[in-house]
């Protein structure tokens, strides 16, 4: 089964998320993985819409996504946006 990454989140610090995407985007490429969704285009319905940007990354399998996560470049990324971010982050298995 797949594995994805489901973020929501807004960032408070470009210059915080700029590092932290590049080191993210590094450690998606290790373990295999695609970003689906970066958030570009996005238009809230009718829902509370309170994070405004989405992203998806699509992994091989839900193993690789937690890998991933768990991984030392991941937890290296991870430094530059835990205060200067709010974010709900969710790794889920897909159905096929």
């Amino acid at each position: 089964m797949s594995g994805y990454f489901i973020v929501r989140c807004e960032y408070f610090d470009e210059e915080e998320y700029r590092a932290y995407a590049k080191l993210a985007a590094d450690a998606v490429k290790t373990f295999n993985g695609n970003f689906l969704v970066t958030g570009k285009g996005a238009q809230n319905q009718q829902e509370s819409g309170c994070l405004p940007k989405t992203v998806v990354v699509k992994f091989n399998s839900y193993q690789d996504a937690l890998s991933c996560y768990q991984s030392d470049l991941y937890k290296k990324a991870l430094n530059f946006i835990e205060k200067s971010s709010d974010r709900d982050f969710v790794i889920v298995e897909g159905l096929d």
